[in-house]
């Protein structure tokens, strides 16, 4: 399954214009550069009451279609 590397950075209010279906995907930078938009609703698994912040990796089926989302652990 391949999988991108993102790291997010959302407010509580963007990510309840995505929640509220004003806003459909997610447009960011992976790790190593690319742009990666991928449907809104997946960063409903990882929002908190400060937004979405951190790393994650998005998981997609080998033709394309978002899986999933998960945190990835902090680097040392």
């Amino acid at each position: 399954m391949p999988s991108i590397d993102i790291v997010l950075h959302l407010s509580y209010d963007e990510c309840l214009a995505h929640y509220e279906g004003r806003i459909g995907n997610v447009r960011t930078r992976s790790l190593d550069g690319r742009w990666v938009i991928f449907p809104a609703e997946a960063i409903r698994r990882v929002v908190s009451r400060d937004g979405v912040h951190g790393a994650f990796r998005l998981n997609f089926s080998d033709q394309g279609k978002f899986i999933s989302i998960e945190p990835l652990a902090a680097r040392r």
